[in-house]
């Protein structure tokens, strides 16, 4: 390991949990990351199409408006840029409709896919699961569809049936967020999307670790975005749906777990992400990344930014 790399994490080492999560917050997410289901071989970095980093250096070779990489195996802050300045991160709000579902429980009640439902998922920017009106799929279901195709249907049904009512979801996301202790985070909708305005819904990279964590502690939450694809078979209730995950870290970077994609103009290319390997948990997150015209940017970073905090780099 280079000598300025080992100067930096020196320098880092502890401001995590000086920053507001405890050692008992960072223990946990450490054992639900490392749950043996997480464990699996995957193809290292460069087999999966994704660009292999340059040589050794003493920050992450990426270009992003904010980020942050902690290691959970020591509670050590490795990498961290504008961590607390308050940007939009499009569908890594799914994330927080997501624990606020699984908080509430009642996964098996029946939700009924409304004509509503799929016309929200079809306005410009919005990406949608291909749910059909009509057909009936429990919450369980619908957490599939809003987490791996980040579909924006799934979550407008979700968000009225745990409301119920899309206000009184939206109050919930805003106080779990003040539970978490996200004090530079606010939602203003449940998936991310511009409304009222592009900027309405904002966090920073430090919250949204925030987040991660406490959504990876869930492992209802971790079975979903550890996977690549969900296929739903049909039955008299709905039709057979096949939903891709949108995180292409899983299945292509060793150790990749999770976490969330996000897309908007106004947030450009997000990621939200973790691995599990044998030299420690990290979870890490990057808003913005560049160029904004790639929609794969994010991921190419997330990976960068993955490897570089292995020692890879």
């Amino acid at each position: 390991m280079p000598a300025t790399r080992l100067n930096f994490r020196e320098r880092r080492c502890g401001r995590f949990l000086a920053r507001g999560l405890t050692a008992v917050t960072v223990l946990a997410a450490t054992a639900a990351f490392a749950a043996p289901s997480y464990a699996g071989t995957v193809p290292q970095l460069g087999e999966g199409g994704l660009i292999l980093p340059p040589a050794a250096v003493s920050v992450p070779p990426v270009q992003v408006l904010g980020g942050e990489l902690v290691d959970l195996s020591t509670g050590t802050l490795l990498w961290s840029q504008d961590a607390d300045v308050p940007r939009p991160m499009g569908s890594i709000t799914k994330v927080m409709t997501a624990l606020v579902v699984l908080q509430a429980g009642h996964l098996g009640q029946e939700i009924t896919v409304t004509k509503a439902a799929v016309r929200y998922a079809q306005r410009d920017g919005a990406s949608s699961a291909g749910l059909l009106a009509g057909d009936v799929l429990t919450a369980q279901q619908l957490l599939e569809a809003m987490l791996l195709p980040s579909g924006c249907d799934a979550a407008y049904l979700l968000a009225n049936a745990y409301g119920p009512g899309v206000p009184a979801f939206i109050a919930k996301m805003n106080a779990m967020a003040k539970a978490l202790d996200m004090t530079s985070t606010h939602f203003s909708w449940f998936d991310g999307m511009p409304y009222p305005t592009e900027y309405s819904t904002y966090s920073t990279p430090t919250d949204l670790i925030r987040l991660g964590l406490a959504a990876m502690r869930n492992s209802a939450f971790r079975s979903i975005v550890g996977q690549r694809s969900y296929y739903l078979p049909a039955t008299s209730l709905h039709h057979g749906y096949l939903w891709d995950t949108t995180n292409a870290l899983i299945g292509s970077y060793r150790g990749a777990v999770g976490i969330k994609t996000g897309d908007t103009v106004a947030a450009g290319n997000c990621l939200l992400f973790g691995a599990v390997r044998d030299q420690g948990t990290l979870i890490g997150v990057v808003l913005h990344a560049r160029p904004t015209s790639d929609p794969g940017s994010a991921i190419i970073a997330g990976a960068q930014v993955l490897t570089w905090g292995y020692g890879e780099i």
